[in-house]
C-alpha cells in the first residue's frame, strides 16, 4: 500500500534471493534488527541473503566515523532494500559527530519517510487510529546548518539555517497524493468484497504547515502541496485540507481518526509522527519507511532506548512492522500481510507483550509468538 518508487522487484522475480541490508547501529537496535531477520527468515524461508553493514554512534566512538563509505557502497551496489535499527545521538555537540540516518536519507535520496500509525486489527478502539505521516526527509532544519556567534559584550547567539524548496515540496506532496489513492482504491476493493472499512468518503490529504508565521518558507511548502493538487486529475478524487502544525497536534490526539495522510516538512513530520505513536500504545509498535526511487529502508520510529538496551526487553514489533513495509515495496505483499496480521493477533490476544505495552515478555518472546502466528 505505501511503495512509492517507480522500480519495483516483483515476488515473482527469478532472482535466487533478495539482498537485504541490516545495520543495526545503537543500544537496542542490536537486539530488534536480528528479531525483524528472524521473521522475515520465516516468512519466506530461504529467499533473502542479509548483509551485515556498520553505523551509529558507537561505531563513531571506536573508529571516528558514524556512517562508513562501505555501508552506503555495498547498500548501493548489492542490496535490494535494507533495515536500520536505532542510533543513539547525543543532545551535547560531539565533534566529528552526525546522525547516520540523517547522511544516510541524503546519500541514498530517500526523500519521504512514511509511518503508518494503525490500531491493531481486532482492537477494541471505539475510534480505531489508521493514517499515514508522509514526511519530508532531505531538507528543513535537518540541513544542518548551524552557527555559534559571540558578540564583543560576550552573548552567545546560535543561528540555524532552514531549507525549504519547489522541488522537494512537490516531490513529498506527490507521494503523499499517490498513497491516499492507493489507500482509497484498497478501501473500494474492501468494500466491494463487504468487509467493514472505518473510513467514510474520499481520501484526504492533511498538508502540516505554519506559513501565518513562516510565510516564506511555510509558505512555498504549502503553496506547492496545493498545486500538485490542483495540476493533476489523478488526484481529483481526494481532498485536502490544511493544518496549521499547532492545531494538528491538538487535533490529532483528540479526534485522531478524521486523519488519513498527512504530508510535512521533516521538522513537523518527526514531531508528529513520534507524537502518534502514543495513540496506539508505544513507539515500540511504530515502523516506518525511507523510500526513494529506487531503494527502501526499513526503520522503527523508536531510538536507541539505552536505558533498556541489553536487557532482552525491548520491543520488536516495529522492526517486524518496518520489515512488512520493505516487503511491501518489494513486491511480496502476501507476506507484509501475514506480518501483519500476525503482529495484530500477538498484540490483541495480550498474552506476550513487552513492558513499553504493560506486559512481562522478552524480546525473544514476543518474536517467537509472532513467528508462531504466521
Amino acid at each position: 500500500m505505501f511503495r512509492l518508487a517507480r522500480r519495483h522487484f516483483s515476488s515473482s522475480s527469478s532472482r535466487s534471493a533478495l539482498k537485504i541490508g541490516l545495520i543495526p547501529a545503537d543500544g537496542i537496535g542490536r537486539e530488534v534488527i536480528p528479531a525483524a531477520q528472524l521473521v522475515l527468515q520465516a516468512v519466506k524461508p530461504g529467499h533473502f541473503e542479509f548483509v551485515h553493514l556498520d553505523a551509529g554512534f558507537e561505531h563513531f566512538q571506536k573508529t571516528g566515523v558514524a556512517l562508513p563509505e562501505e555501508t552506503v557502497a555495498r547498500l548501493k551496489g548489492e542490496c535490494q532494500g535494507a533495515l536500520f535499527g536505532a542510533v543513539s545521538s547525543p543532545s551535547h555537540k560531539v565533534a566529528g559527530y552526525s546522525s547516520p540516518i540523517v547522511a544516510l536519507r541524503k546519500k541514498m535520496d530517500l526523500y519521504a519517510n512514511v509511518r503508518p500509525v494503525v490500531s491493531p486489527a481486532g482492537s477494541s478502539s471505539g475510534h480505531p487510529v489508521d493514517m499515514v505521516i508522509v514526511r519530508e526527509n532531505t531538507e528543513c532544519l535537518y540541513i544542518k546548518s548551524e552557527r555559534l556567534e559571540t558578540q564583543p559584550d560576550g552573548n552567545k547567539i546560535a543561528w540555524a539555517d532552514r531549507k525549504i524548496t519547489e522541488t522537494a515540496s512537490r516531490r513529498i506532496a506527490k507521494a503523499a497524493f499517490d498513497i491516499a489513492v492507493k489507500r482509497g482504491q484498497v478501501r473500494e476493493q474492501k468494500r466491494q468484497a463487504g468487509e467493514a472499512v472505518s473510513w467514510e468518503g474520499k481520501p484526504r490529504v492533511t498538508v502540516v504547515h505554519k506559513s501565518n508565521v513562516l510565510s516564506v518558507s511555510d509558505g512555498l511548502f504549502r503553496e506547492s502541496c496545493l498545486a500538485v493538487k490542483n495540476e493533476n486529475a489523478a488526484y481529483n478524487g481526494v481532498d485536502l485540507e490544511e493544518q496549521l502544525v499547532d492545531s494538528m497536534v491538538y487535533r490529532m490526539f483528540r479526534e485522531p481518526h478524521k486523519f488519513d495522510v498527512a504530508v510535512a516538512p521533516n521538522l513537523y513530520g518527526d514531531i508528529i509522527s513520534d507524537g502518534a505513536a502514543a495513540l496506539v500504545g508505544s513507539l515500540g509498535v511504530v515502523a516506518s519507511a525511507n523510500v526513494g526511487d529506487s531503494f527502501v529502508i526499513g526503520e522503527p520510529v523508536h531510538g536507541s532506548a539505552p536505558d533498556i538496551a541489553g536487557k532482552g526487553i525491548a520491543n520488536p514489533v516495529a522492526s517486524i512492522r518496518s520489515a512488512a513495509l520493505l516487503l511491501e515495496y518489494l513486491g511480496l505483499t502476501a507476506e507484509a500481510s501475514r506480518i501483519h496480521s500476525a503482529v495484530d493477533r500477538v498484540i490483541t490476544e495480550g498474552k506476550f507483550l513487552t513492558p513499553d505495552l504493560g506486559g512481562k515478555s522478552t524480546t525473544t518472546q514476543v518474536t517467537e509468538a509472532i513467528i508462531k502466528a504466521l
